[in-house]
């Protein structure tokens, strides 16, 4: 396998797309608690004393940009994905375009509200933020190798996957270029975060969906449809 597999690098120069939960507009973090500024000073005293020091102003906390690369890296949020076991060591995704992270996030966000709100037939809004990261690497380039090698677009099971990605971090690679299993386009999985850097909003997007009308669509405006799909075709 790895003889065939590994044959392609590509010398990567350019921005990633992330897509991650947010929010389009900044909230207050405990005007929610009482509608006495007073009372939101003890919060903020007792939420202090239990973080960690940050140079982030607590009442604001602007958004740590920080977060967009390390949070992948930190072994808290390591969870299993196509090429993690999810307890060895964590997978930084991004994708080449933005519509390639729409596909790919739409499914788990559908799976989740399978879960969650199963047979409820109503929508559910959430919110994302979209970023372009800068990405320098020499990195395994798997586009095509689908065509021999299946297993790495497979929908339904991540043993393969995960056997590359094992290898991968065995080595100390620095990641991969792999097709898109739900839709044409590539996805880069970063193995080492000091390949990543220059974090810069791109865009915020609306996701609604309703999971028992199969139906799940996408906006970069609010109230203007950008990007509409049966979520169930994606898995």
């Amino acid at each position: 396998m790895k003889g065939s597999l590994f044959a392609t690098n590509v010398d990567f120069h350019g921005d990633l797309v992330r897509n991650i939960p947010g929010i389009r507009e900044s909230q207050h973090l405990f005007d929610d608690l009482s509608p006495e500024p007073a009372d939101w000073d003890i919060a903020i005293a007792a939420e202090g004393a239990e973080r960690i020091p940050t140079a982030a102003a607590l009442i604001s906390r602007p958004f740590d940009y920080g977060t967009v690369i390390s949070y992948s890296f930190d072994s808290a949020h390591w969870q299993a994905t196509r090429f993690s076991d999810g307890s060895t060591y964590g997978v930084w995704y991004g994708s080449q375009k933005v519509e390639t992270t729409v596909h790919e996030t739409a499914w788990h966000w559908y799976r989740f509200v399978l879960d969650s709100y199963a047979g409820e037939d109503r929508e559910i809004v959430t919110e994302r933020r979209v970023f372009d990261v800068r990405c320098d690497a020499l990195l395994i380039d798997l586009r095509g190798k689908e065509k021999t090698h299946p297993a790495l677009v497979s929908r339904k099971s991540y043993g393969f996957t995960q056997q590359v990605g094992r290898y991968v971090h065995e080595q100390q690679l620095n990641g991969l270029l792999a097709p898109s299993a739900r839709r044409d386009g590539a996805n880069a999985a970063i193995f080492r975060p000091e390949r990543l850097s220059n974090v810069r909003d791109r865009a915020f997007l609306t996701y609604r969906l309703n999971a028992a009308r199969d139906a799940f669509v996408a906006e970069r405006t609010p109230g203007r449809k950008w990007i509409h799909l049966a979520p169930s075709t994606l898995g």
